[in-house]
């Protein structure tokens, strides 16, 4: 926009310059021309009227001014009293000007002048100075002067002026970055702010400046910023009391069927005490799933430039011991360039990994591999968990996003039917995508693309 706002800027002021400056230079440019051609034809016509006064006198006078212009106009007449002078050339111009009388101007090109301009006057015998008395033409006189300095002139004119326009068009598009640049400010800040806010930052506001359209627009995005910050601000308050408003009853319910089971013989009875106390357990694990869920989808933070490769050998240290129980080799690929960075909310890898490499685990078989592998992809930085479990058919995985849905597979009959859900809503968070393929080795490959941060490489 800004540079918009110069450009157009710049074109007024130049049609502006070209509607002043150039009508100017040419209306100087005919004046030179015309001051030039009225001063030559006053000095033939001096020069004609010594011609036509055939003394000894007047003669000399002509030769003696002729001389003194050496070599600025060359001066050639047609009478016996100058035959110091050179003989004019015999052209159309000086047969019109003896045989009746008529001055000519010659510029020797159409196009403003060519490089002499030659006056051809004719002489009159007896001719006065004031010309109400002319005789019958004896000679005439040819001046040819040299244009030149007129030349010159003409640059200066058009050079001044054409130094001048660019000089105020620096001028002017100096003049309308600072402007363009201060219009669009109160743009930019709301830009600025939009661009936090999207980054998770729910207190970013914009200032109220600029023109009245402007500041009705932030206010109005402010207000809107701060209205979403206190619902979200709410929701957190409610998965904090659901937490542990529903966690103790649940811990308590448990506690309370172990102590019946404990105390009573009948087979039957334990046997039903046991359901109960499963559907317990099942409850307790939908519920921490849900509200996992809930917190991420309420703790909206700015995503930060971090090191992913650090995040990912961190949480495989972890997660090694359970897998070698059951012989599982998790194997980490990729960059081990701790320069990598990818924008993430502190904590959100943690627990999507913890998900994902569960969900892995639980499907491998033992002595399998799960291949954990992290690579830079133009802008994206790409983490890609592989297993070698059963895998998923292409309805399983259009809909494995989808909350409470548990596959048919190992996970299917623990899983609380969340935990991609959980995944999908803390990599969206971040700006990031998640995606579900085929494992080079049958499995399924889970995929999570995030963006690089601009600080990635050092």
């Amino acid at each position: 926009m800004i540079r918009q706002l110069v450009r157009s800027y710049v074109l007024l002021v130049a049609v502006a310059i070209a509607l002043f400056t150039v009508p100017v230079a040419f209306t100087l440019t005919d004046q030179l021309r015309d001051d030039t051609k009225a001063s030559v034809l006053r000095e033939a016509g001096a020069m004609a009227l010594l011609l036509g006064n055939d003394e000894s006198a007047a003669c000399e006078a002509l030769e003696e001014v002729a001389n003194a212009y050496e070599d600025e106009i060359q001066v050639t007449a047609t009478a016996a009293c100058a035959a110091d002078l050179p003989r004019p050339t015999a052209d159309e111009a000086l047969t019109r000007a003896l045989r009746s009388g008529e001055p000519s101007v010659d510029w020797g090109s159409d196009f403003i002048w060519g490089d002499h301009l030659v006056v051809t006057v004719p002489a009159h015998e007896g001719a006065t100075a004031g010309g109400s008395d002319k005789g019958p033409v004896v000679g005439a006189v040819r001046i040819k002067y040299s244009t030149g300095e007129m030349t010159s002139r003409l640059w200066q004119i058009w050079g001044f002026r054409a130094v001048l326009a660019v000089i105020v068009l620096g001028v002017a598009a100096a003049i309308g970055v600072v402007v363009a640049r201060r219009l669009t400010r109160p743009l930019r800040q709301l830009n600025d702010m939009a661009s936090k806010f999207s980054d998770g930052d729910l207190t970013a506001r914009s200032p109220v400046t600029g023109p009245q359209e402007t500041q009705t627009l932030a206010r109005t995005l402010n207000q809107g910023a701060e209205r979403l910050d206190t619902l979200i601000g709410s929701q957190r308050i409610f998965v904090a009391d659901a937490s542990h408003q529903l966690r103790t009853p649940l811990t308590a319910l448990r506690l309370s069927l172990d102590n019946i089971a404990d105390g009573v013989d009948d087979e039957f009875v334990k046997e039903d005490v046991e359901q109960a106390t499963a559907e317990v357990v099942r409850m307790s694990r939908l519920v921490n799933g849900l509200l996992v869920l809930a917190r991420a989808e309420a703790k909206v933070t700015a995503a930060e430039p971090l090191a992913l490769w650090d995040i990912v050998r961190e949480r495989l240290a972890v997660w090694r011991p359970a897998a070698d129980e059951r012989g599982v080799t998790i194997a980490l690929r990729g960059s081990a360039d701790g320069r990598l960075l990818a924008l993430t909310s502190p904590g959100h890898m943690e627990q999507v990994l913890d998900n994902v490499l569960s969900n892995a685990l639980e499907v491998s078989p033992d002595g399998g591999t799960i291949t954990v592998r992290v690579e830079p992809r133009g802008d994206e930085v790409v983490l890609s968990v592989d297993d070698e479990g059963p895998g998923m058919s292409d309805t399983d995985k259009s809909r494995a996003f989808d909350r409470f849905w548990r596959g048919k597979g190992l996970t299917g009959r623990a899983g609380s039917g969340l935990g991609l859900s959980v995944v999908k809503q803390l990599v969206t968070d971040d700006g990031g995508t998640v995606a579900l393929g085929d494992a080079p080795g049958g499995g399924l490959s889970v995929r999570i693309s995030l963006r690089a941060s601009s600080r990635s490489g050092g």
